[in-house]
């Protein structure tokens, strides 16, 4: 016990620096002038063992409250989840499972600094404390991942509270909870990482949040379609070199190539309740299942034909496609947009579009694989990205003109 005081005596000084700082806050303007007093005290813990990065995450997000970027209850939030979250997750010895004490910490002390200040903003502090916890395990290793996650988690924060989006209590936490399940399930049964089961929760809980939870479930029958597609036959395909790498656990950049689109689409539908968002979301969803399930099925489908040339080409090629990969990736386009129709999302003609721009969205990954990604501009999670911002767009394109 007291060799743990000692190694974490400099992480429990900077939380008491930022209570400190929260407490004096309000009482201290201009927000410059807290701002260099946050900076000095700071500066001394820089000669603290363990405590640089900690420090300069303190120093950064008092920069950037007193350059104005931050509202003080942000800056307040930000300093609790960042400082006091870090000491949790020390303390209770930096293992996989200290990520809970992270988020708990760190959303109770946020939490607390908004009330003291008089602001309630239970949204902004939820993804502020997921923010946090993502960029945590996604700079594992990274000596400069605390300045990171402060830079990341008030940008993120004062992104929503700006945009003020109202929910109720009861909403938000049953969607945090459905959205965490979502994501520890995906990581025990490996088929996420860390880093994938927070940038996972972190889509989940703003779909259920800005549209409803059916938006959720027809992202979960794309997850469902995507990992079956990657365990279809994956000792074959491990024989022939075309498998998934780490059996086919994904990470943070295969969760946001695939979902930010999508996620793009349920928050703009949340602001404005624009049918076209619901097209850009579902065009997305199904250009993501397509690619995935054509990639996955249709490298068992033969020898294929590169895209643009239409030349034979190994197994595996970036931008080679097969009739088998473009028949299973039409299906499961077609699967998603029948879900989203069942579910009374989509309307019959929104469906139809969702189908039609998956199918377009998993050749524009073609294009985009046998022409940018063979050069190396992009690697795969970049053409990912594109080909569901192409479908997507399509989506929206055709919905806007209907």
């Amino acid at each position: 016990m007291i060799i743990l005081m000692t190694r974490e005596i400099g992480p429990a000084l900077a939380a008491v620096l930022a209570v400190f700082g929260i407490l004096i806050a309000p009482l201290v303007q201009p927000a410059w002038l807290l701002s260099l007093l946050v900076i000095l005290f700071s500066g001394v813990l820089l000669l603290i063992k363990g405590t640089r990065y900690v420090s300069i995450s303190i120093i950064v997000t008092a920069l950037l409250y007193g350059l104005g970027l931050l509202s003080l209850a942000v800056f307040a939030s930000t300093l609790a989840i960042i400082v006091l979250g870090e000491f949790a997750f020390r303390a209770t010895g930096g293992k996989p499972r200290s990520y809970i004490a992270y988020i708990v910490s760190g959303i109770l002390g946020a939490l607390a600094a908004m009330a003291y200040l008089g602001v309630f903003s239970p949204l902004t502090v939820l993804i502020g404390a997921l923010v946090a916890v993502f960029l945590r395990a996604a700079l594992v290793g990274r000596e400069d991942a605390l300045m990171i996650e402060a830079l990341g988690v008030a940008m993120a924060q004062q992104l929503f509270f700006e945009i003020g989006y109202s929910i109720d209590l009861q909403s938000l936490l049953l969607a945090a909870v459905i959205a965490l399940v979502f994501g520890y399930l995906s990581y025990h049964f490996r088929a996420a990482d860390l880093s994938g089961l927070f940038s996972g929760a972190i889509i989940g809980l703003l779909l259920i949040v800005f549209a409803d939870v059916r938006w959720f479930f027809i992202m979960l029958v794309f997850f469902i379609l995507g990992s079956g597609a990657t365990k279809f036959k994956y000792r074959e395909k491990n024989d022939l070199g075309v498998a998934q790498s780490h059996g086919g656990v994904r990470g943070y950049l295969n969760v946001f190539a695939n979902g930010l689109v999508a996620t793009v689409g349920a928050v703009l539908y949340g602001i404005t309740g624009h049918p076209a968002c619901i097209a850009l979301f579902l065009g997305s969803v199904a250009s993501a299942a397509a690619d995935t399930v054509a990639s996955e099925i249709g490298v068992m489908g033969g020898r294929p034909y590169l895209i643009t040339t239409l030349e034979r080409v190994s197994p595996g090629t970036n931008g080679g496609v097969t009739l088998l990969g473009e028949a299973v990736g039409l299906g499961a386009a077609a699967f998603v947009s029948l879900t989203a129709w069942a579910l009374g999302v989509a309307d019959p003609w929104i469906a139809v579009i969702g189908m039609i721009a998956g199918f377009v969205g998993t050749n524009v990954d073609s294009v985009v694989g046998a022409t940018l990604e063979n050069r190396g501009v992009f690697g795969n999670a970049g053409t990912n990205l594109i080909a569901t911002l192409g479908g997507g767009i399509c989506a929206a394109g055709l919905a806007l003109l209907l």
